[in-house]
């Protein structure tokens, strides 16, 4: 009887999510302001559905009560939430708000099928992070000249990378020299810093994009990219340089910088590849993980293994073996999804992560002012690449670069960052809407 609940929830649950993820693409049809409400509304319901329905399994799995109570807080957490951002963020995009809380109860869901207390640690970080963003609008219409202060940014970033250097503060983990331990807490500096970056960037470049101001930029982003190097973040480093890249042409529509960029890139990988064993590790095992499956091909093998079992429709939550694929917490937590949700619902989850970045460059579009619109565009970018570094290093589409999948993997430092970069968005959206409602008005 419990399996036969089971294989007829993993069904349900995949059709919910199917339906979710199709309101997400026809939700702008036509231009009828109440249909795009109850449409809101509708996906509400479908992520407290899908989210109940997951949890009353996991129950009937391992009859843990803690289940039951970490579900009731979460629910608590998802309702607060919605009801205190429609008084903040006044006019926010209903759409990205709604995907914000889908990926966060997939992440919930997954982590308290892998280990309880790690959902129960995410849930703590997601509501931090929420509440501190709270702020956010606030002090985005009271600091009016944050464009002019892209050298400070250039200088606070450098600062907040080079920390991690500092004897007894600095700590090394999956072989990156890029955490840093204050007291109890353990914190990853260059998850916050690509937010610091991006407005560095944005703001210097919206300033002038003369040649030898260009130059200047470009010189202090390569310090930026070189530090993650000596850190041995590499998938952190690549972020760097492709967000750039984006936002300076975006910025001077000029594609030779791109060509010179890529060019330098590839001169940099190639040296990245001679000077640090585990790049040569993971390059190897991306080419050929059956070869070395004991040792540098385990993680890739296992999570193809893991990716193949769950075929279209998954083993059911609960029922596969996620326990064997290697960081399954973090960075193979697709694999997870994957051999336990299904490859359906899997898709339909990087289709969720897809439409987020297509609002975000739509709110990009629409931002007057040059920085709001390369901020924006900068944040999106940062956004959808670490979501393609992560599921195509899991998929053996690229090699695996140790980056953590936005709001879906367990980590303190990635939640609190992705939230509040979700929640600068919507904060230049709600004020470039005000700010075009009042030129109206006038």
């Amino acid at each position: 009887m419990e399996n036969l609940i089971i294989q007829l929830s993993k069904y349900i649950i995949i059709i919910l999510f199917a339906i979710y993820t199709l309101y997400c693409f026809t939700v702008f049809r036509g231009r009828d302001k109440e249909r795009q409400k109850r449409i809101y509304r509708k996906q509400q319901v479908l992520m407290y559905l899908i989210h109940l329905i997951c949890h009353l399994l996991l129950f009937l799995n391992t009859q843990d009560t803690q289940l039951l109570i970490y579900y009731g807080l979460e629910v608590v957490f998802f309702a607060t939430s919605a009801f205190v951002y429609r008084f903040v963020y006044r006019n926010l995009s209903r759409l990205v708000f709604n995907n914000m809380q889908m990926l966060l109860a997939i992440s919930f869901i997954m982590l308290a099928r892998l280990e309880p207390a790690l959902a129960k640690r995410q849930l703590f970080m997601a509501a931090a992070g929420l509440l501190i963003c709270l702020v956010v609008p606030f002090l985005i219409e009271k600091f009016r000249y944050i464009d002019r202060l892209g050298w400070l940014y250039a200088v606070l970033g450098l600062i907040c990378l080079l920390s991690v250097f500092i004897p007894g503060v600095g700590i090394e983990k999956y072989g990156a020299s890029n955490w840093i331990k204050l007291g109890p807490v353990t914190l990853q500096p260059s998850e916050f810093v690509k937010i610091i970056f991006v407005f560095f960037i944005a703001a210097l470049l919206a300033k002038s994009t003369e040649f030898k101001e260009v130059a200047k930029i470009t010189v202090l982003a390569a310090a930026y990219v070189l530090v993650l190097v000596l850190e041995r973040d590499l998938g952190g480093a690549f972020i760097f340089f492709v967000t750039y890249m984006c936002v300076l042409y975006a910025a001077t529509s000029q594609p030779m910088y791109t060509v010179a960029g890529v060019g330098a890139f590839s001169i940099v990988s190639v040296v990245a590849y001679q000077l640090f064993s585990h790049v040569r590790v993971r390059v190897q095992a991306f080419l050929d993980p059956w070869s070395d499956i004991d040792t540098g091909g385990y993680q890739v093998a296992s999570s193809l293994f893991a990716i193949g079992t769950g075929g279209w429709f998954g083993m059911g939550l609960g029922k596969g073996l996620p326990m064997s694929i290697p960081v399954r917490e973090s960075d193979f937590i697709f694999s997870a999804i994957s051999e336990e949700m299904g490859g359906i619902f899997a898709v339909c989850m990087i289709l969720v992560c897809l439409s987020c970045f297509i609002m975000f460059v739509n709110i990009a579009m629409k931002m007057r002012r040059t920085f709001y619109k390369l901020t924006a565009l900068g944040l999106s970018v940062i956004y959808i690449f670490q979501v393609f570094l992560t599921i195509g290093g899991a998929i053996k589409f690229i090699p695996s670069t140790g980056v953590t999948l936005p709001l879906v993997s367990y980590g303190g430092s990635s939640v609190l960052s992705t939230v509040l970069l979700f929640s600068i968005i919507q904060g230049m959206y709600v004020l470039n809407q005000d700010e075009v409602r009042r030129n109206e008005e006038r």
